[in-house]
């Protein structure tokens, strides 16, 4: 049976910025365990993971620079489902994404032949920058060696984003009514969240929790998959993943996710459960004609498709956790 919503939660308030009600909540978490009777994780025959990706107020809050439209109705279902399946989740993994000003995919790291750096959205190809299209403002050779490399994946093109979820900068941290419900869960089934930072290194993109785009630049090693988190996430019995945005950070940790375990053992993909109701996807640029691997929606879609059929389980946060 369902759980109830704890008292403190508003649908209202979740795509507002406030400072979490830490006193609220851990009050209501000692009454809440108590009244409904909620066993500590530890005790969890059937370990049920919620991973996730990238919740945080640069792409779930209105106003940020970042924000996924869609996102404000994604997290209410996800907490709703969250607080409702408390007593089945043992542990919740939140990636947390993690930037500096200066970075290949913001726009300080660029400039055009007058000397101006391009506009969020700006696509700078490998022969953009062979051709003095744009160049980069640090690091020129590694920079044209990224595009490049990121080209020849097949994934993406060099996207520039705006300034979003800088290290200190309040973009950065969990959306509040997600770390509220965070914290309820840790102090109801007595069990810690689980944080990955992801995305501070220069040189290269991380889309993907578990891996960057590109790992090795001019014989420069800029990053490695997280065997580490891997090995978390596979202590579970099920992960339900969801997140922001379904064309870009959750699609790429979904595709490593599926890469490994296709290499390791295919048997655990039906252990992945994505819930297609708590992620949009990025809006397309407004680029005419408008390149097929820039129409993100339809990235997102082809791409629950083919996790689906990999055998990954694509759900709703209104189906019941069998």
């Amino acid at each position: 049976m369902p759980l109830p919503l704890p008292r403190f939660h508003d649908d209202a308030r979740v795509g507002q910025l406030y400072l979490e009600r830490v006193a609220e909540v851990s009050q209501e978490a000692h009454r809440y365990a108590a009244e409904h009777r909620v066993r500590p994780a530890r005790e969890d025959s059937f370990r049920i993971a919620a991973f996730g990706i990238d919740a945080q107020v640069a792409f779930c809050t209105p106003g940020a620079s970042l924000f996924v439209p869609g996102a404000v109705e994604d997290t209410q279902r996800t907490l709703r489902w969250l607080y409702t399946h408390l007593d089945r989740l043992t542990g919740l993994v939140f990636s947390l994404d993690t930037h500096r000003a200066f970075q290949i995919f913001h726009p300080g790291w660029w400039r055009d032949a007058e000397g101006r750096p391009p506009a969020p959205m700006t696509v700078i190809t490998a022969n953009d920058v062979r051709e003095g299209r744009w160049r980069a403002t640090r690091h020129p050779e590694e920079s044209l060696a990224y595009c490049e490399g990121l080209e020849a994946s097949g994934r993406y093109v060099l996207t520039i984003w705006p300034y979003h979820a800088l290290l200190g900068g309040q973009s950065h941290a969990l959306v509040p009514a997600m770390y509220e419900a965070s914290l309820f869960h840790a102090l109801v089934r007595d069990t810690p969240t689980h944080f990955e930072l992801k995305g501070e290194h220069p040189l290269t993109e991380n889309y993907s929790v578990m891996a960057p785009e590109v790992t090795e630049v001019k014989g420069q090693r800029v990053g490695e998959f997280n065997a580490r988190l891997m090995e978390h996430l596979l202590s579970f019995d099920r992960v339900y993943v969801f997140g922001q945005a379904s064309s870009h950070c959750v699609l790429s940790t979904l595709r490593d996710l599926q890469q490994s375990l296709e290499r390791t053992d295919k048997s655990k993909l039906g252990n992945i459960y994505i819930l297609e109701d708590a992620m949009s996807p990025v809006p397309a640029p407004p680029l005419d004609p408008l390149p097929a691997a820039l129409d993100f929606p339809r990235v997102a879609k082809d791409a629950l498709a083919g996790f689906k059929a990999a055998g990954m389980h694509v759900v709703r946060t209104t189906d019941p956790i069998p």
